[in-house]
């Protein structure tokens, strides 16, 4: 049984929810209605660690699990998940000598599985349940396994944006204490909100994602590539004359020219395409489960810039040079590796493009 592209395509969609949730509440939302829906089974629960508890967050079913409740580690599934960093898929759980039976019989729960969230130090667990007795396939266990992998991730990102923004309350604090002239605190404070938004993963001028989120992004998505033996596309994409158009009409216009390279771009992928901003002229973009040639993406670029170019005549042409570089499960190039290459290729592109202009010139 292989996965479907369905199922992959929300795994992707739900990965790119996780990266940018603001609080524990949204992401143990995101992941127990996901794993539900991902393998289609009757129950999900999102268990976290707290010292030598299992507390039972969050759930999703079609009866009463155990949301709120506290077990001991030593006596519950999923405490046996962390401690052992490794799934655990159960088709009788009343055959289990792991299984605490007597907090199951309450429950409609027969079968179950159940994958740990985190790696190295798991900080918790995703359940999934059946009512009837199900054989839970290895594919269920990718699935399930890939969300925890995303949602340690998302969790990790949440507890150091929450440290920074604790840093900035606490100095503010020691400010006040200190009494500092109003001045002082206000550009120091300043100076933290804007390396808050430095570490932050959006770009302010085009709200893509800056280049930490589009590595941190792109490269959760190569991993996805790796797992479930899918494909995807690293495009690299420079805009051409921006130097001329900033010296020329200014970098309010440039910013313009900018934008409307963001929204030719915005039309081109699918939203569960990662885009970012990485330079000031440059762009990438990681494309997963797409089964577009090429040659056609490239074309489908060049066909919103010239329906853009016609719709502004007025406005400076809008112009670019792409290079792409497939990415596959049997690839071993790393993502920076993979930009390289498509830089590259972006690189003879534009040499070739001004060789064609010198010669137009030239007639």
């Amino acid at each position: 049984m292989t996965i479907s592209t369905r199922s992959i395509e929300q795994l992707v969609e739900v990965v790119q929810k996780l990266s940018l949730a603001q609080d524990m509440q949204q992401i143990t939302t995101l992941v127990r209605t996901s794993a539900r829906q991902l393998n289609r089974a009757d129950g999900a629960s999102v268990v976290l660690r707290d010292g030598d508890e299992c507390v039972y967050v969050d759930e999703d079913a079609i009866g009463p699990l155990w949301k709120g409740q506290r077990f001991p580690v030593s006596s519950c599934i999923s405490g046996w998940v962390m401690n052992n960093r490794e799934p655990v898929a159960i088709r009788d759980i009343y055959k289990d000598p792991r299984i605490p039976a007597e907090s199951y019989r309450p429950t409609f729960v027969r079968s179950l599985a159940m994958v740990p969230i985190g790696a190295q130090n798991p900080v918790g667990a995703i359940g999934n349940y059946w009512a009837s007795p199900h054989t839970t396939t290895p594919e269920q266990i990718k699935l399930l396994q890939a969300l925890a992998e995303s949602a340690a991730a998302a969790m990790e990102n949440l507890r150091v944006r929450q440290e920074l923004q604790e840093s900035v309350r606490q100095r503010t604090a020691e400010l006040e204490a200190a009494n500092l002239e109003l001045h002082a605190e206000s550009v120091l404070r300043k100076r933290m909100e804007a390396e808050i938004h430095r570490l932050s993963l959006t770009d302010d001028l085009t709200e893509f994602n800056n280049r930490r989120g589009f590595l941190f992004h792109a490269e959760q998505l190569r991993r996805l590539v790796h797992r479930f033996n899918t494909h995807g596309w690293l495009i690299y994409i420079d805009l051409d004359d921006l130097k001329q158009v900033n010296e020329t009409l200014g970098h309010e216009a440039g910013d313009r020219h900018i934008l409307d390279a963001a929204k030719v771009l915005r039309e081109s992928f699918r939203d569960a395409d990662v885009v970012g901003r990485i330079g000031g002229d440059e762009f990438a973009v990681f494309a997963t489960g797409s089964t577009t040639p090429a040659a056609e993406i490239e074309e489908r670029i060049a066909a919103n810039i010239d329906h853009h170019n016609r719709c502004f005549p007025s406005q400076p042409p809008l112009s670019m040079s792409i290079g792409i570089v497939r990415c596959d499960a049997q690839s071993a190039y790393s993502l920076e590796d993979m930009i390289h290459q498509a830089d590259a290729a972006m690189y003879i592109e534009k040499r070739r493009k001004r060789h064609r202009q010198r010669e137009a010139l030239g007639k």
